[in-house]
């Protein structure tokens, strides 16, 4: 009888299942957070490319003069983001009535400016069936002030 309620008590035991399942659990924690750490990167690389793209818009935009300088609007995203090596801008501007930007007959012309900004995210890690490197865009327009 000794032997059979010694039995019935091992198999009901519930010692060493907290151990079992943190050993369980922690593995999926950790990843969720390497997950978290990498997601983070990538938005804030993001942000990066986003102030660039506008400060070199911003340059653009203070007037006729800096409208045609591309490479002053590049320099201002490349400044703005010097965080982020291996960026790149890319700047253009136009004008309407098109297709020139000569003064028209009736009216005034519009002028706008335009920088696209590009970066990569290289993840920290492999993860299964996802890229290690992923590229990061954006662009901004504005209305040049006259």
């Amino acid at each position: 009888m000794k032997r059979a309620n010694l039995l019935h008590h091992f198999s009901r035991s519930e010692a060493g299942t907290s151990l079992v399942e943190f050993a369980i659990v922690t593995p999926l924690l950790a990843l969720l957070l390497l997950g978290l750490i990498d997601f983070g990167r990538y938005m804030q690389i993001a942000d990066v490319v986003t102030n660039a793209a506008r400060a070199g818009v911003q340059y653009g935009a203070q007037g006729l003069g800096t409208a045609t300088d591309t490479v002053g609007m590049q320099n201002a995203a490349l400044g703005d983001a010097q965080s982020l090596p291996g960026m790149t801008a890319q700047a253009t501007y136009w004008c309407t009535p098109l297709p020139s930007c000569a003064m028209p007959a009736v009216g005034r012309r519009i002028v706008y400016v335009q920088v696209t900004t590009t970066g990569v995210f290289q993840s920290l890690f492999q993860y299964p069936g996802l890229p290690t490197s992923v590229r990061v865009s954006d662009h901004a327009i504005m209305q040049v002030a006259q």
